[in-house]
């Protein structure tokens, strides 16, 4: 079983710009079959946007598909070290009730830690683990 953060995350990011639109991550959440894309601003990680957020900030308050990221972005990010103990990223998301964690060294983004990548590790049979461990179902 890992027990470093760096044993369970991904580290093939999908990252923009913070001028980058709402369309332009849409499209790369569709293309890659991914539910966040990393904003950075000079190659530092800046915030995130999740598939949730196009629908909550943007189409439900009819934003333009122009829209920039780093306007919608959630900016107060929670991370964590890859070499932070797994039990640490538990608690982070679950004390900040966040469903991905990215793994940061220094200002720039190293890899993402999801919920269902934790479901997986640590209970596979678990509906959650199921689910995530699942063929996406396009």
């Amino acid at each position: 079983m890992a027990t470093l953060v760096r044993e369970l995350m991904h580290s093939d990011l999908t990252q923009l710009d913070s001028n980058a639109t709402v369309l332009e991550a849409a499209r790369c959440m569709r293309d890659a079959d991914i539910g966040d894309v990393l904003v950075t601003e000079g190659g530092k990680l800046r915030g995130i946007v999740t598939d949730r957020d196009l629908v909550v900030r943007c189409m439900a308050e009819q934003a333009s598909a122009d829209a920039k990221l780093g306007q919608l972005c959630s900016g107060d990010l929670v991370t964590i070290s890859p070499d932070e103990e797994i039990d640490r990223a538990v608690k982070l998301m679950s004390d900040h009730a966040i469903r991905r964690l990215p793994v940061v060294e220094g200002d720039r983004a190293v890899g993402i830690l999801s919920l269902g990548d934790l479901a997986i590790e640590r209970d596979r049979q678990s509906a959650l683990g199921r689910i995530s461990a699942a063929s996406p179902n396009q």
